[in-house]
Protein backbone atom coordinates (compact mmCIF):
# COMPACT_ATOMS: atom_id res chain seq x y z
CA UNK A 1 0.00 0.00 0.00
CA UNK A 2 1.26 3.49 -0.75
CA UNK A 3 0.50 6.60 1.22
CA UNK A 4 0.74 10.28 0.52
CA UNK A 5 3.31 12.02 2.66
CA UNK A 6 3.61 15.75 3.32
CA UNK A 7 7.15 17.10 3.11
CA UNK A 8 7.77 20.21 5.15
CA UNK A 9 10.90 21.92 3.81
CA UNK A 10 10.83 25.28 5.52
CA UNK A 11 12.28 26.63 8.71
CA UNK A 12 10.50 27.58 11.88
CA UNK A 13 10.71 31.32 11.22
CA UNK A 14 8.95 30.82 7.88
CA UNK A 15 6.28 28.75 9.61
CA UNK A 16 5.58 31.49 12.13
CA UNK A 17 5.03 34.01 9.32
CA UNK A 18 2.02 31.95 8.14
CA UNK A 19 2.25 33.21 4.63
CA UNK A 20 2.69 31.62 1.23
CA UNK A 21 3.43 28.13 2.51
CA UNK A 22 3.17 25.27 0.04
CA UNK A 23 3.23 21.56 0.72
CA UNK A 24 4.64 19.06 -1.74
CA UNK A 25 2.91 15.68 -1.97
CA UNK A 26 5.03 12.61 -2.62
CA UNK A 27 4.37 8.92 -2.81
CA UNK A 28 5.41 7.25 0.42
CA UNK A 29 6.31 3.61 0.97
CA UNK A 30 5.01 1.79 4.07
CA UNK A 31 6.89 2.46 7.34
CA UNK A 32 10.50 1.35 7.43
CA UNK A 33 13.65 1.69 9.49
CA UNK A 34 16.65 3.13 7.69
CA UNK A 35 20.13 2.79 9.18
CA UNK A 36 22.32 5.83 8.54
CA UNK A 37 26.03 6.10 9.20
CA UNK A 38 27.43 9.45 10.21
CA UNK A 39 25.29 12.29 8.92
CA UNK A 40 23.76 10.58 5.88
CA UNK A 41 20.18 11.43 6.76
CA UNK A 42 17.19 11.65 4.47
CA UNK A 43 16.10 15.03 3.14
CA UNK A 44 12.90 14.86 5.19
CA UNK A 45 14.80 14.29 8.42
CA UNK A 46 17.24 17.06 7.58
CA UNK A 47 14.31 19.43 7.03
CA UNK A 48 13.01 18.73 10.55
CA UNK A 49 16.45 19.29 12.07
CA UNK A 50 16.58 22.61 10.20
CA UNK A 51 13.07 23.46 11.36
CA UNK A 52 14.17 23.22 15.00
CA UNK A 53 17.62 24.66 14.15
CA UNK A 54 19.47 21.77 15.76
CA UNK A 55 22.06 19.31 14.46
CA UNK A 56 22.41 15.59 14.92
CA UNK A 57 25.68 16.16 16.80
CA UNK A 58 23.85 18.42 19.23
CA UNK A 59 21.12 15.81 19.80
CA UNK A 60 23.75 13.20 20.54
CA UNK A 61 25.55 15.54 22.96
CA UNK A 62 22.31 16.22 24.84
CA UNK A 63 21.56 12.48 25.01
CA UNK A 64 25.07 11.76 26.34
CA UNK A 65 24.51 14.36 29.05
CA UNK A 66 21.12 12.87 29.92
CA UNK A 67 22.77 9.44 30.22
CA UNK A 68 25.81 10.74 32.12
CA UNK A 69 24.76 9.39 35.52
CA UNK A 70 24.04 5.85 34.41
CA UNK A 71 20.47 6.00 33.07
CA UNK A 72 19.10 3.01 31.18
CA UNK A 73 17.52 5.17 28.48
CA UNK A 74 16.88 8.78 27.44
CA UNK A 75 14.87 10.54 24.74
CA UNK A 76 14.24 14.00 23.31
CA UNK A 77 10.81 15.17 22.16
CA UNK A 78 10.83 18.40 20.13
CA UNK A 79 7.51 20.11 19.41
CA UNK A 80 6.43 23.18 17.50
CA UNK A 81 2.66 23.67 17.48
CA UNK A 82 0.59 26.58 16.21
CA UNK A 83 -3.03 26.75 17.39
CA UNK A 84 -5.72 28.99 15.88
CA UNK A 85 -9.23 29.51 17.21
CA UNK A 86 -12.13 31.68 16.06
CA UNK A 87 -15.64 31.95 17.43
CA UNK A 88 -19.09 33.29 16.68
CA UNK A 89 -21.61 34.65 19.14
CA UNK A 90 -24.54 37.06 18.77
CA UNK A 91 -24.63 36.36 15.01
CA UNK A 92 -21.08 37.60 14.38
CA UNK A 93 -17.56 36.18 14.43
CA UNK A 94 -16.22 38.26 17.29
CA UNK A 95 -13.29 36.41 18.82
CA UNK A 96 -10.07 34.85 17.58
CA UNK A 97 -6.69 33.98 19.02
CA UNK A 98 -3.56 32.01 18.27
CA UNK A 99 -1.02 30.23 20.46
CA UNK A 100 2.43 28.77 19.84
CA UNK A 101 3.96 25.86 21.74
CA UNK A 102 7.68 25.41 21.18
CA UNK A 103 10.34 23.46 23.04
CA UNK A 104 11.87 20.11 23.94
CA UNK A 105 11.11 17.57 26.64
CA UNK A 106 14.01 15.44 27.92
CA UNK A 107 13.14 12.15 29.60
CA UNK A 108 15.52 9.82 31.43
CA UNK A 109 14.61 6.31 32.62
CA UNK A 110 16.35 4.31 35.34
CA UNK A 111 14.44 1.11 35.98
CA UNK A 112 10.84 2.22 36.44
CA UNK A 113 11.86 5.68 37.65
CA UNK A 114 11.59 8.72 35.39
CA UNK A 115 13.59 11.92 35.36
CA UNK A 116 12.14 14.71 33.24
CA UNK A 117 12.89 18.31 32.32
CA UNK A 118 11.88 20.59 29.47
CA UNK A 119 13.18 23.74 27.84
CA UNK A 120 11.53 26.38 25.68
CA UNK A 121 15.01 27.47 24.64
CA UNK A 122 16.68 25.19 22.08
CA UNK A 123 20.16 26.62 22.43
CA UNK A 124 22.70 23.90 23.19
CA UNK A 125 23.47 25.24 26.68
CA UNK A 126 19.79 25.34 27.64
CA UNK A 127 19.20 21.79 26.43
CA UNK A 128 22.31 20.53 28.24
CA UNK A 129 21.17 22.15 31.49
CA UNK A 130 17.76 20.48 31.17
CA UNK A 131 19.43 17.15 30.38
CA UNK A 132 21.56 17.45 33.55
CA UNK A 133 18.41 17.98 35.60
CA UNK A 134 16.69 14.94 34.12
CA UNK A 135 19.86 12.86 34.52
CA UNK A 136 19.71 13.17 38.33
CA UNK A 137 17.27 10.25 38.50
CA UNK A 138 20.32 7.97 38.11
CA UNK A 139 23.52 7.80 40.19
CA UNK A 140 26.05 5.48 38.55
CA UNK A 141 28.56 5.54 35.70
CA UNK A 142 27.55 6.67 32.21
CA UNK A 143 26.50 4.20 29.53
CA UNK A 144 27.54 4.36 25.89
CA UNK A 145 25.08 5.32 23.16
CA UNK A 146 24.96 4.16 19.53
CA UNK A 147 27.07 5.92 16.93
CA UNK A 148 24.76 5.00 14.06
CA UNK A 149 21.34 6.55 13.65
CA UNK A 150 18.20 4.65 12.66
CA UNK A 151 15.55 6.76 10.95
CA UNK A 152 11.92 5.77 11.23
CA UNK A 153 10.22 6.61 7.95
CA UNK A 154 6.53 6.49 8.80
CA UNK A 155 3.40 6.23 6.66
CA UNK A 156 0.95 9.13 6.59
CA UNK A 157 -2.47 8.46 8.07
CA UNK A 158 -3.44 12.11 7.73
CA UNK A 159 -2.64 13.39 4.24
CA UNK A 160 -3.30 17.13 3.87
CA UNK A 161 -4.42 18.79 0.64
CA UNK A 162 -4.58 22.40 1.87
CA UNK A 163 -2.35 23.09 4.90
CA UNK A 164 -3.46 25.35 7.71
CA UNK A 165 -0.23 27.33 7.44
CA UNK A 166 -1.52 28.85 4.22
CA UNK A 167 -5.11 29.35 5.41
CA UNK A 168 -6.03 32.72 6.91
CA UNK A 169 -8.82 33.59 9.31
CA UNK A 170 -10.61 35.27 6.40
CA UNK A 171 -10.93 31.81 4.85
CA UNK A 172 -12.58 30.44 8.00
CA UNK A 173 -15.01 33.22 8.96
CA UNK A 174 -17.53 32.53 6.16
CA UNK A 175 -18.12 28.96 7.40
CA UNK A 176 -18.92 30.13 10.93
CA UNK A 177 -21.24 32.79 9.54
CA UNK A 178 -22.99 30.27 7.28
CA UNK A 179 -23.62 27.81 10.10
CA UNK A 180 -25.14 30.62 12.17
CA UNK A 181 -27.42 31.70 9.32
CA UNK A 182 -28.41 28.12 8.49
CA UNK A 183 -29.48 27.36 12.05
CA UNK A 184 -31.57 30.52 12.34
CA UNK A 185 -33.21 29.68 8.99
CA UNK A 186 -34.14 26.16 10.09
CA UNK A 187 -36.34 27.08 13.07
CA UNK A 188 -37.94 30.33 14.24
CA UNK A 189 -37.53 29.24 17.88
CA UNK A 190 -33.76 29.59 17.72
CA UNK A 191 -32.61 32.37 20.06
CA UNK A 192 -28.85 32.01 19.98
CA UNK A 193 -26.01 30.25 18.20
CA UNK A 194 -22.47 29.75 19.48
CA UNK A 195 -19.93 28.32 17.05
CA UNK A 196 -16.20 27.69 17.32
CA UNK A 197 -13.62 26.49 14.81
CA UNK A 198 -10.04 25.60 15.62
CA UNK A 199 -7.02 24.15 13.89
CA UNK A 200 -3.55 23.11 14.97
CA UNK A 201 -0.38 22.22 13.11
CA UNK A 202 2.38 20.36 14.94
CA UNK A 203 5.93 19.54 13.96
CA UNK A 204 7.44 16.71 16.02
CA UNK A 205 11.06 15.54 16.11
CA UNK A 206 12.12 12.60 18.27
CA UNK A 207 15.53 11.15 19.11
CA UNK A 208 16.58 8.59 21.75
CA UNK A 209 19.61 6.91 23.27
CA UNK A 210 19.11 3.87 21.02
CA UNK A 211 19.83 6.06 17.98
CA UNK A 212 16.21 6.16 16.78
CA UNK A 213 15.31 9.36 14.92
CA UNK A 214 11.69 10.03 13.92
CA UNK A 215 9.52 12.97 12.91
CA UNK A 216 5.86 13.75 12.32
CA UNK A 217 3.66 16.49 10.87
CA UNK A 218 0.30 16.52 12.69
CA UNK A 219 -2.70 18.54 11.55
CA UNK A 220 -5.94 18.78 13.54
CA UNK A 221 -9.20 20.62 13.01
CA UNK A 222 -12.52 20.84 14.80
CA UNK A 223 -15.78 22.73 14.59
CA UNK A 224 -18.64 22.70 17.05
CA UNK A 225 -21.89 24.62 17.27
CA UNK A 226 -24.44 25.04 20.04
CA UNK A 227 -28.06 25.74 19.15
CA UNK A 228 -30.22 27.37 21.84
CA UNK A 229 -34.00 27.44 21.39
CA UNK A 230 -36.94 28.75 23.41
CA UNK A 231 -40.46 27.38 23.08
CA UNK A 232 -43.45 27.93 25.35
CA UNK A 233 -41.21 29.29 28.09
CA UNK A 234 -38.81 26.33 27.97
CA UNK A 235 -35.18 26.60 26.88
CA UNK A 236 -33.22 23.70 25.36
CA UNK A 237 -29.81 23.40 23.73
CA UNK A 238 -27.70 20.88 21.87
CA UNK A 239 -24.08 20.92 20.67
CA UNK A 240 -22.99 19.23 17.43
CA UNK A 241 -19.33 18.82 16.55
CA UNK A 242 -16.87 17.28 14.09
CA UNK A 243 -13.11 16.82 14.18
CA UNK A 244 -10.44 15.29 11.96
CA UNK A 245 -6.74 15.26 11.12
CA UNK A 246 -7.09 17.23 7.89
CA UNK A 247 -6.19 20.53 6.32
CA UNK A 248 -8.66 23.28 5.45
CA UNK A 249 -10.35 20.98 2.92
CA UNK A 250 -12.27 19.95 6.07
CA UNK A 251 -14.31 23.17 5.80
CA UNK A 252 -17.16 22.56 3.34
CA UNK A 253 -20.77 23.56 2.81
CA UNK A 254 -21.69 19.91 3.46
CA UNK A 255 -20.11 20.14 6.92
CA UNK A 256 -22.10 23.31 7.64
CA UNK A 257 -25.35 21.66 6.57
CA UNK A 258 -24.70 18.51 8.61
CA UNK A 259 -23.82 20.35 11.83
CA UNK A 260 -26.70 22.81 11.52
CA UNK A 261 -29.26 20.10 10.77
CA UNK A 262 -28.08 17.93 13.66
CA UNK A 263 -28.00 20.80 16.17
CA UNK A 264 -31.49 22.03 15.30
CA UNK A 265 -33.07 18.58 14.97
CA UNK A 266 -31.71 17.33 18.29
CA UNK A 267 -32.71 20.53 20.11
CA UNK A 268 -36.27 20.30 18.76
CA UNK A 269 -36.67 16.76 20.11
CA UNK A 270 -35.65 17.79 23.62
CA UNK A 271 -38.79 19.90 24.09
CA UNK A 272 -40.91 16.73 24.08
CA UNK A 273 -38.47 14.59 26.06
CA UNK A 274 -39.30 13.01 29.42
CA UNK A 275 -37.38 11.21 32.14
CA UNK A 276 -37.90 7.47 32.61
CA UNK A 277 -38.70 5.87 35.92
CA UNK A 278 -35.49 5.26 37.87
CA UNK A 279 -34.17 1.77 38.47
CA UNK A 280 -32.30 -1.13 36.92
CA UNK A 281 -33.24 -1.95 33.36
CA UNK A 282 -31.98 -3.04 29.97
CA UNK A 283 -30.06 -0.31 28.14
CA UNK A 284 -29.50 -0.18 24.39
CA UNK A 285 -26.55 1.99 23.40
CA UNK A 286 -26.54 3.54 19.94
CA UNK A 287 -23.84 3.01 17.33
CA UNK A 288 -21.08 5.62 17.25
CA UNK A 289 -21.11 8.05 20.14
CA UNK A 290 -21.90 5.35 22.72
CA UNK A 291 -18.27 4.34 22.22
CA UNK A 292 -17.77 6.54 25.28
CA UNK A 293 -18.66 3.37 27.21
CA UNK A 294 -15.63 1.63 25.67
CA UNK A 295 -13.35 4.56 26.30
CA UNK A 296 -14.26 5.56 29.83
CA UNK A 297 -15.63 2.44 31.48
CA UNK A 298 -13.43 -0.16 29.80
CA UNK A 299 -10.60 1.40 27.76
CA UNK A 300 -8.87 3.20 30.64
CA UNK A 301 -8.85 -0.05 32.59
CA UNK A 302 -6.96 -1.64 29.66
CA UNK A 303 -4.13 0.93 29.89
CA UNK A 304 -1.06 -0.97 30.99
CA UNK A 305 0.17 1.43 33.68
CA UNK A 306 -3.00 0.81 35.70
CA UNK A 307 -2.53 -2.94 35.25
CA UNK A 308 1.20 -2.86 36.00
CA UNK A 309 0.39 -1.10 39.27
CA UNK A 310 -2.49 -3.56 39.96
CA UNK A 311 -5.03 -0.74 40.22
CA UNK A 312 -7.12 -1.97 37.26
CA UNK A 313 -9.70 -4.68 37.75
CA UNK A 314 -8.32 -6.28 34.55
CA UNK A 315 -4.79 -6.72 35.96
CA UNK A 316 -5.28 -10.49 36.41
CA UNK A 317 -7.54 -11.06 33.39
CA UNK A 318 -5.02 -11.37 30.54
CA UNK A 319 -5.92 -14.36 28.36
CA UNK A 320 -9.25 -14.80 30.16
CA UNK A 321 -12.83 -14.41 28.99
CA UNK A 322 -14.14 -10.89 29.72
CA UNK A 323 -17.06 -10.69 27.27
CA UNK A 324 -19.33 -12.76 25.05
CA UNK A 325 -17.57 -14.58 22.20
CA UNK A 326 -19.06 -12.26 19.54
CA UNK A 327 -17.28 -9.22 21.02
CA UNK A 328 -13.93 -7.98 19.67
CA UNK A 329 -12.43 -4.61 20.64
CA UNK A 330 -9.34 -2.89 19.31
CA UNK A 331 -7.47 0.38 19.69
CA UNK A 332 -6.37 1.73 16.31
CA UNK A 333 -4.00 4.55 15.40
CA UNK A 334 -4.05 3.84 11.64
CA UNK A 335 -7.48 5.13 10.55
CA UNK A 336 -6.89 7.74 7.85
CA UNK A 337 -7.83 11.26 8.93
CA UNK A 338 -9.15 10.08 12.30
CA UNK A 339 -8.83 12.39 15.31
CA UNK A 340 -7.04 9.62 17.21
CA UNK A 341 -4.70 8.61 14.36
CA UNK A 342 -0.91 8.74 14.74
CA UNK A 343 1.87 8.16 12.22
CA UNK A 344 4.25 7.55 15.11
CA UNK A 345 3.63 7.81 18.83
CA UNK A 346 5.38 10.24 21.17
CA UNK A 347 8.06 7.67 22.00
CA UNK A 348 9.04 7.09 18.36
CA UNK A 349 7.13 3.79 18.12
CA UNK A 350 5.11 2.76 15.05
CA UNK A 351 1.38 3.00 15.48
CA UNK A 352 -0.83 -0.01 14.81
CA UNK A 353 -4.24 -1.61 15.16
CA UNK A 354 -4.03 -3.33 18.55
CA UNK A 355 -6.55 -6.11 19.37
CA UNK A 356 -7.56 -5.68 23.01
CA UNK A 357 -10.39 -8.21 23.20
CA UNK A 358 -10.65 -10.96 20.59
CA UNK A 359 -13.74 -13.18 20.55
CA UNK A 360 -14.42 -12.23 24.16
CA UNK A 361 -10.85 -12.93 25.39
CA UNK A 362 -8.57 -10.17 26.74
CA UNK A 363 -5.51 -10.30 24.45
CA UNK A 364 -3.53 -7.09 25.06
CA UNK A 365 -3.17 -4.05 27.23
CA UNK A 366 -2.45 -0.56 25.88
CA UNK A 367 1.31 -0.10 26.18
CA UNK A 368 3.96 2.59 26.28
CA UNK A 369 7.68 1.87 26.49
CA UNK A 370 7.78 1.36 30.27
CA UNK A 371 4.83 -1.02 30.49
CA UNK A 372 5.93 -2.96 27.40
CA UNK A 373 9.32 -3.58 29.05
CA UNK A 374 7.60 -4.68 32.26
CA UNK A 375 5.35 -7.17 30.44
CA UNK A 376 8.13 -8.17 28.00
CA UNK A 377 6.07 -7.29 24.93
CA UNK A 378 6.58 -4.75 22.18
CA UNK A 379 5.08 -1.24 22.60
CA UNK A 380 1.72 -0.85 20.89
CA UNK A 381 2.29 2.75 19.75
CA UNK A 382 0.21 4.22 22.59
CA UNK A 383 2.89 6.31 24.32
CA UNK A 384 1.27 9.75 24.19
CA UNK A 385 1.76 13.15 25.82
CA UNK A 386 -0.15 16.42 25.78
CA UNK A 387 2.95 18.39 24.73
CA UNK A 388 6.70 18.62 25.23
CA UNK A 389 6.20 19.74 28.84
CA UNK A 390 4.78 16.33 29.82
CA UNK A 391 5.99 12.74 29.96
CA UNK A 392 4.35 10.09 27.75
CA UNK A 393 1.77 7.71 29.23
CA UNK A 394 -0.15 4.72 27.84
CA UNK A 395 -3.14 6.42 26.18
CA UNK A 396 -5.91 5.33 23.83
CA UNK A 397 -6.10 6.45 20.18
CA UNK A 398 -9.34 5.24 18.54
CA UNK A 399 -11.11 2.57 20.58
CA UNK A 400 -13.68 0.60 18.60
CA UNK A 401 -15.84 -2.51 18.93
CA UNK A 402 -16.28 -4.57 15.77
CA UNK A 403 -19.61 -5.64 14.30
CA UNK A 404 -21.67 -8.24 16.11
CA UNK A 405 -24.07 -10.89 14.75
CA UNK A 406 -27.34 -9.03 15.38
CA UNK A 407 -29.21 -6.08 13.86
CA UNK A 408 -30.31 -2.86 15.52
CA UNK A 409 -33.93 -3.80 14.84
CA UNK A 410 -33.50 -7.20 16.51
CA UNK A 411 -31.92 -5.61 19.56
CA UNK A 412 -34.66 -3.02 20.07
CA UNK A 413 -37.38 -5.62 19.45
CA UNK A 414 -35.88 -7.81 22.21
CA UNK A 415 -36.44 -5.16 24.92
CA UNK A 416 -39.78 -5.07 26.68
CA UNK A 417 -38.98 -2.15 28.98
CA UNK A 418 -35.77 -0.15 28.84
CA UNK A 419 -34.07 2.85 27.28
CA UNK A 420 -32.11 3.65 24.13
CA UNK A 421 -29.34 6.24 24.58
CA UNK A 422 -27.60 8.11 21.77
CA UNK A 423 -25.96 11.32 23.07
CA UNK A 424 -23.71 11.87 26.08
CA UNK A 425 -22.43 15.09 27.62
CA UNK A 426 -19.94 13.83 30.23
CA UNK A 427 -19.01 10.98 32.53
CA UNK A 428 -16.58 9.74 35.12
CA UNK A 429 -15.07 6.39 36.06
CA UNK A 430 -13.21 4.89 39.01
CA UNK A 431 -10.34 3.00 37.31
CA UNK A 432 -9.73 0.67 40.25
CA UNK A 433 -13.23 -0.66 40.82
CA UNK A 434 -14.42 0.20 37.30
CA UNK A 435 -17.56 1.97 38.51
CA UNK A 436 -18.86 4.65 36.13
CA UNK A 437 -21.51 7.33 35.77
CA UNK A 438 -22.48 8.81 32.39
CA UNK A 439 -24.78 11.75 31.79
CA UNK A 440 -27.14 11.03 28.89
CA UNK A 441 -28.26 14.07 26.91
CA UNK A 442 -30.83 12.29 24.74
CA UNK A 443 -32.36 8.96 23.77
CA UNK A 444 -35.71 7.16 23.80
CA UNK A 445 -37.84 4.90 25.93
CA UNK A 446 -38.16 1.34 24.65
CA UNK A 447 -41.59 -0.13 25.30
CA UNK A 448 -42.60 -3.57 24.04
CA UNK A 449 -39.83 -3.65 21.48
CA UNK A 450 -40.41 -0.17 20.05
CA UNK A 451 -38.73 3.22 20.42
CA UNK A 452 -41.31 5.57 21.93
CA UNK A 453 -40.99 8.85 23.85
CA UNK A 454 -37.71 10.80 23.71
CA UNK A 455 -35.79 11.05 26.98
CA UNK A 456 -33.21 13.54 28.23
CA UNK A 457 -30.88 14.52 31.07
CA UNK A 458 -30.50 11.21 32.90
CA UNK A 459 -27.60 9.32 34.45
CA UNK A 460 -26.67 5.74 33.77
CA UNK A 461 -24.62 4.01 36.44
CA UNK A 462 -22.72 0.74 36.29
CA UNK A 463 -19.44 -1.11 36.47
CA UNK A 464 -17.23 -1.22 33.37
CA UNK A 465 -16.05 -4.85 33.49
CA UNK A 466 -19.54 -6.00 34.45
CA UNK A 467 -21.12 -3.92 31.68
CA UNK A 468 -18.70 -5.49 29.18
CA UNK A 469 -19.66 -8.95 30.41
CA UNK A 470 -23.35 -7.98 30.28
CA UNK A 471 -23.36 -6.99 26.59
CA UNK A 472 -25.72 -9.73 25.40
CA UNK A 473 -26.34 -8.45 21.86
CA UNK A 474 -24.25 -6.46 19.36
CA UNK A 475 -25.40 -5.23 15.96
CA UNK A 476 -23.69 -5.18 12.57
CA UNK A 477 -23.65 -1.36 12.39
CA UNK A 478 -20.37 -0.42 14.11
CA UNK A 479 -19.29 3.13 13.34
CA UNK A 480 -16.95 5.81 14.63
CA UNK A 481 -17.96 9.01 16.33
CA UNK A 482 -16.20 11.92 14.59
CA UNK A 483 -16.85 14.38 17.40
CA UNK A 484 -14.34 16.49 19.36
CA UNK A 485 -13.31 13.92 21.96
CA UNK A 486 -10.38 14.76 24.25
CA UNK A 487 -9.16 12.27 26.84
CA UNK A 488 -7.93 13.48 30.21
CA UNK A 489 -5.44 11.53 32.35
CA UNK A 490 -2.98 12.69 35.02
CA UNK A 491 -3.64 16.31 34.05
CA UNK A 492 -2.90 15.74 30.36
CA UNK A 493 -5.38 15.95 27.48
CA UNK A 494 -4.91 14.20 24.12
CA UNK A 495 -7.24 13.90 21.10
CA UNK A 496 -8.99 10.53 20.77
CA UNK A 497 -11.95 8.94 19.04
CA UNK A 498 -14.19 5.97 19.70
CA UNK A 499 -16.92 3.84 18.22
CA UNK A 500 -19.41 1.08 18.88
CA UNK A 501 -22.14 -0.90 17.16
CA UNK A 502 -25.62 -0.83 18.67
CA UNK A 503 -25.38 -3.03 21.79
CA UNK A 504 -27.72 -4.23 24.49
CA UNK A 505 -26.54 -4.32 28.11
CA UNK A 506 -28.82 -6.53 30.13
CA UNK A 507 -28.75 -4.40 33.29
CA UNK A 508 -27.66 -0.86 34.23
CA UNK A 509 -28.98 1.57 36.83
CA UNK A 510 -30.88 4.48 35.29
CA UNK A 511 -31.31 7.67 37.29
CA UNK A 512 -34.71 9.06 36.29
CA UNK A 513 -37.82 9.90 38.28
CA UNK A 514 -39.29 8.05 41.25
CA UNK A 515 -42.89 8.53 40.16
Amino acid sequence: MVHKKNKMRFKRREFIKLGGITVAGTIMVPPLLKSCKGSQLSNDTESYLHHFEVTLNQLQEVIRTAMSKGADYADLFFEHTLENYSGLEDRKVNRAYSNINFGVGIRVLKGEQTGFAFSEDLSLNAMLNAAKTAANIADSSAKSIPINVTEYISPSYYPVRVPWEGTSINDKIPFLQRINDKIFDLDTHVTKVNATAGDTTSYILFYNSEGLLAYDYRPMVFMYVTCIMEKDGKIENYTASRSSRQGSEFLTDELVDALATEAVGKTQILFDAVKPKAGEMEVVMSAGESGILLHEAIGHAFEADFNRKKTSIFSDKMGKKVAESFISIYDDGTITGNRGALNVDDEGNPTEKTPLVKDGILTSYIHDRISAAYYKVKPTGNGRRQDFRNIPLPRMRCTLMENGPHTKEEIIASVKKGIYVDTFSNGQVNIGAGDFTFFVKSGNLIENGRLTKPIKDINIIGNGPQALADIVMAANDSRLSDSTWTCGKDGQGVPVSMGLPTVKIKKLTVGGTNA
